[in-house]
């Protein structure tokens, strides 16, 4: 088994960073899957410092020998062997406690008050559960004087339903915690792909100076799951692709690419420079609801070649519902660098991949001297892939080798494949940056108050649309990449989706 720097004697990270966390939900699929793994990364890399504590908090009966077996599970279940090491993994399972708690009681709170009696360090309070009882957890941690006034809190999405519940949410978070102290996780913003696109675009002049209308024709933005819903039924069919995905992770991803330079990479400077983005969304109305969105759910299909049901078949499922598991769209950010340049998002669950990615597509040059049935290659496109394997490609076009292609183009890629490139780095999954980044306490990876405002505003115009003009999803089979209106929807402006996957 690899032994990491910190486990073999090297000291652990900045002791001005420790801090005790209080994660909520901590029997849940979110801790287990992400969080604890995540947190045990950071222990084993050095970056946690020694006396940082961890008290897991859910609402069954257990004592800290039996929760810290079940992290253990989990993270044997999870981590490769090479990831394991026994000092390293003991270390960390030492730090854990648990308490059994009545979430929605105050009653019960005073034991978190004690386990925090004395303690130097700040408390960062981590909320994994759902967003309708983040305001009675603030509220009991404050009137136990459970919190200081450094302590933190970390919220997951999706904050509210739309805008009127997000502000009601955020309104019972702030009665507690000022904006300075509350982290609104979206785990996107934590891929190391997403930090390169800060680098790519801002330390880099070849793209800095080319990145406007002038020299990009259009932008495409997929984030694609395999999946259907997974037994989240219940949670869902009340949201919608349109809630669960695009107001959180498509915007993210397009303010990343769309806002102007930041004046440094303080936290607000690059979110002042996000909501800008967001103010000027065009919304979709008139003939643009119909023509410029597609919204579909998928029926029975096909997946790795095994049959699948569709949405309405699911266990639990509404067979009336119209609740969209696919969205495409064409928008566009009306400013000075952007005006012209159409943005195509899509987003759906069955699809035949798991990928999420962004393709930029520059303009081709405006006096063409090849092979006149090679112009539709003629163009460079710079692809981003966040997932499954994370990596950054720029498609350039030489001429192709041999004697006998004459002055033929071929399309290739200058490549960067995070995995081959750096083969003895593990690439730190989301989470671990966001949760490091919580304990340097630095928020330029979360998501502002503001920012979700107007993501919802946005959003809430087009599901009124909807709702006006009584535009039920279109049908697609599962293992598809959507309804066919959105091939159309591309089509109509003598372009295509990119699909070289």
């Amino acid at each position: 088994m690899s032994q990491s720097t910190a486990s073999q004697g090297a000291p652990l990270g900045d002791p001005n960073h420790a801090i005790d966390l209080a994660l909520f939900g901590a029997l849940g699929d979110l801790a287990m899957r992400k969080l604890f793994p995540a947190l045990y990364h950071l222990d084993r890399e050095g970056l946690m410092p020694e006396s940082t504590r961890i008290m897991g908090l859910a609402r069954h009966e257990h004592d800290a020998a039996s929760f810290r077996k079940m992290v253990n599970d989990a993270l044997q279940k999870r981590l490769k062997s090479s990831e394991q090491d026994k000092q390293s993994l003991e270390r960390f399972l030492a730090r854990l406690d648990y308490l059994k708690l009545d979430f929605s009681s105050v009653e019960g709170y005073d034991a978190i008050r004690q386990w925090r009696k004395g303690s130097p360090r700040p408390m960062v309070v981590y909320l994994s559960v759902g967003a309708p009882i983040y305001g009675d957890i603030c509220r009991h941690l404050q009137a136990s004087k459970s919190l200081d006034d450094e302590s933190r809190v970390v919220v997951e999405k999706p904050i509210g339903y739309d805008l009127h519940s997000s502000v009601e949410i955020n309104d019972a978070i702030g009665e507690v915690f000022p904006e300075s102290r509350i982290y609104r996780i979206d785990h996107y913003l934590g891929k190391e792909t997403v930090q390169n696109l800060i680098a790519l675009r801002f330390a880099n002049p070849l793209f800095g100076t080319q990145w406007n209308q002038n020299n990009i024709s259009h932008v495409e933005i997929t984030v694609a799951e395999k999946v259907g819903i997974e037994g989240r039924w219940g949670y869902f069919d009340e949201a919608g692709q349109l809630r669960d995905m695009v107001q959180n992770h498509l915007l993210q991803l397009l303010c990343l690419i769309a806002m102007d330079p930041p004046s440094n990479l303080d936290a607000d400077a690059i979110r002042d420079e996000k909501v800008k983005v967001l103010k000027a969304l065009k919304p979709f109305v008139g003939e643009a609801l119909g023509r410029d969105v597609v919204r579909g759910q998928y029926i029975a299909g096909t997946s790795d070649g095994q049959s699948v049901p569709g949405y309405l078949e699911e266990e639990g499922a509404n067979t009336q519902s119209q609740t969209e598991t696919f969205v495409a769209m064409k928008t566009e950010v009306a400013n000075w660098r952007w005006a012209g340049v159409p943005f195509y998002l899509r987003t759906g669950k069955r699809m035949p991949e798991k990928l999420s990615q962004i393709v930029i597509h520059f303009r081709q040059q405006p006096h063409y001297i090849f092979d006149p049935d090679q112009r539709g290659i003629a163009s460079n496109k710079l692809i981003i892939r966040l997932q499954p394997e994370e990596g950054i490609a720029l498609q350039v076009l030489t001429k192709d080798s041999g004697l006998d292609k004459g002055m033929r183009l071929r399309p290739g890629p200058l490549h960067l494949d995070f995995n081959s490139a750096f083969p003895k780095s593990r690439i730190p999954d989301a989470y671990e940056r966001l949760l490091l980044e919580v304990m340097k306490g630095q928020q330029y990876l979360f998501v502002r108050r503001d920012e979700i405002e107007h993501a919802w505003r946005w959003c809430d115009q087009l599901i009124d649309g909807w709702k006006k003009r009584d535009m039920p999803p279109r049908r697609y089979p599962a293992g598809s990449w959507g309804p066919v209106a959105s091939i159309a929807m591309i089509t109509q402006d003598g372009r295509s989706w990119y699909e070289d996957y």
